[in-house]
């Protein structure tokens, strides 16, 4: 097993925007977004984000709700997940626009959370805010013809996604309840709209934290996890683990920040590097002196040369 400490690249500055960030996302070369999905414990209200690389800056956008994911579009503009409505926002007009709205209408107390895109589909997840009962759904919406499926209503919190294509019609999604700490697969059927099912991907339980944000090596033989460490910890950390046998190939510690919530490629400088978010929530205030890098945003650095060849599928644009 490799391990790589990732470098400190952003601190928020502010507690509004260290209590929750998530879902980093490429934004073209030397840019990505993340979203502050809650700006405070009691908050009902979050932000969009757009760093820039090449001169550290970061551009926060208020949302009308919290953000569960955001990723750009092939117009401009970011179709962004917030409270139970999906739509379209324009940062530069400030409009948000829902084109799915009713998410999980058959229970209360859920939001939407993580997010997965390719072809302009969507998978998305929600969550149960009190992170205790099974009502959570799961849901398909397909380009085509705009229609929504349900192929879940029993999760705690849906987390971490990737999407492996099988043929036109069918996909592998691997997807994290973060309560049950495993990966699990499932084949779906874009056709009917439905999921088989799921099978254990990755067993997690013997890894100290609980799985959050995922996403794949470019190879897609092996899959990259942020664990939230909700006990005292030094550090937090990212791992790698191999698809065909479960073991971790590689981990990225996150010094100073033990609850790390979503890792993603992004392109600098040419070269592929990891970004890794994390988050104040849930941490006690006696606990802040011993992770002064709570809610900050990291960086590891590879030799991997980006290409869209190479990463354009871990990657994709929402077709508007």
């Amino acid at each position: 097993m490799i391990t790589t400490h990732a470098q400190l690249l952003f601190d928020p500055g502010n507690d509004a925007l260290r209590f929750l960030p998530e879902g980093p996302y490429p934004y073209g070369t030397d840019q990505f977004t993340w979203v502050a999905i809650q700006h405070g414990p009691s908050a009902t209200s979050g932000s969009l984000n757009v760093y820039d690389l090449s001169n550290r800056r970061n551009t926060s956008y208020l949302l009308p709700g919290r953000p569960g994911f955001a990723f750009a579009t092939d117009r401009g503009n970011f179709v962004v997940g917030c409270e139970r409505s999906v739509g379209i926002f324009a940062p530069r007009r400030a409009i948000w626009e829902p084109f799915i709205q009713g998410i999980d209408s058959n229970v209360s107390g859920t939001i939407i959370n993580d997010a997965v895109t390719w072809n302009g589909n969507l998978i998305f997840g929600t969550k149960d805010l009190e992170f205790k009962t099974k009502k959570a759904g799961l849901y398909l919406w397909r380009r085509s013809d705009r229609r929504l499926f349900q192929l879940r209503s029993d999760q705690i919190c849906s987390n971490g996604k990737c999407v492996v294509p099988i043929d036109d019609q069918r996909i592998t999604l691997y997807d994290i309840d973060s309560p049950s700490r495993q990966v699990v697969a499932y084949e779906i059927d874009l056709v009917s709209g439905t999921c088989g099912d799921p099978r254990v991907a990755v067993e997690l339980k013997d890894q100290a934290g609980v799985p959050d944000g995922m996403t794949m090596t470019p190879d897609g033989l092996s899959l990259i996890i942020s664990l939230y460490q909700p006990d005292p910890a030094p550090a937090g950390r990212t791992i790698q683990v191999a698809l065909k046998n479960g073991e971790v190939e590689n981990e990225w510690i996150i010094d100073g920040s033990p609850q790390v919530t979503c890792p993603q490629w992004v392109c600098h400088n040419g070269r592929a590097v990891l970004i890794m978010t994390t988050a104040v929530e849930h941490m006690p205030s006696s606990r802040r002196p011993e992770s002064l890098n709570a809610g900050s945003l990291f960086m590891a650095e590879t030799d991997l040369p980006w290409s869209d060849a190479t990463f354009g599928r871990l990657t994709p644009v929402f077709l508007e």
